[in-house]
């Protein structure tokens, strides 16, 4: 099995090739595209396990997997079957709520194979410092405390893919969003980094999911957002590209 990691710090991990059953890791499944891509991984068969803050959410994800589109089934047959996959409340900026994930996750699913905020549009110098410190603590700490927690598990076996989500402004700057843009740079540097930290039959990537009709996307272009594609006609693609990932690509800076 594998597993991956998926958020507004999207961190993913791959263990084997395209085809294998996969053991994915998201984080923010609540939303956007956290949740179009647990929808999707379940779909072609992989187990999800995914992490929120809002328990409201998972909930209601828990009951979509439910549904006729995932028939029903003992949990060892039909790989779908909602028992199968997994759903905490987890602040991933907080250090000791992703140990507790971290640890429930091995217990009940074994290691992941696969582990994936933005401000109010502002001048630098006119953002409330509590929403510069809550991008920087989703978008950098987050990433930092999933890797911190599961990148030794990973290595314990030797192999593993993690993907990191970034953006085309963490490769780019734009006026109003410095504390994102910033958040963004420092996952393609964290990524970088880390890939030269990783022994052999490891990998880690930084993933520009490309424009996104999103609630950040319409926080920052408004009713012009309509024009960029969904979640859900991002995340065949992207599923297809993350459960496709190898060694080689290592340190790679990559777009869907």
């Amino acid at each position: 099995m594998t597993t991956a990691t998926l958020g507004g710090a999207m961190n993913i991990v791959n263990r084997g090739g395209g085809g294998a059953q996969r053991t994915v890791l998201i984080t923010g499944v609540s939303r956007g595209l956290g949740r179009a891509l647990a929808l999707e991984m379940a779909k072609r068969g992989h187990t999800v396990i995914g992490c929120s803050r809002s328990q409201d959410k998972l909930d209601s994800l828990h009951s979509e997997l439910s549904s006729s589109a995932f028939p029903a089934a003992q949990p060892d047959s039909n790989p779908s079957s909602p028992d199968r996959h997994l759903f905490m409340n987890v602040d991933v900026r907080s250090n000791s709520s992703v140990e507790e994930l971290a640890r429930a996750v091995v217990e009940k699913k074994g290691v992941p194979d696969i582990i994936g905020t933005i401000n109010r549009n502002n001048r630098l110098w006119e953002v409330p410092v509590e929403e510069f410190d809550t991008v920087i603590d989703i978008n950098v700490k987050g990433i930092a405390n999933m890797l911190r927690h599961f990148i030794p598990l990973m290595i314990e076996r030797k192999q593993g893919i993690i993907v990191n989500m970034s953006s085309g402004w963490g490769r780019s700057a734009a006026a109003q969003v410095a504390p994102y843009c910033a958040s963004k740079w420092a996952v393609e540097g964290l990524t970088r980094s880390v890939a030269k930290e990783l022994p052999s039959g490891m990998a880690i990537v930084a993933l520009n999911p490309g424009v996104i009709n999103t609630d950040m996307l319409t926080s920052c272009f408004g009713s012009s957002s309509s024009l960029y594609q969904t979640p859900e006609s991002w995340a065949p693609k992207a599923t297809t590209m993350i459960l496709n990932l190898t060694i080689a690509d290592n340190g790679a800076s990559l777009s869907v």
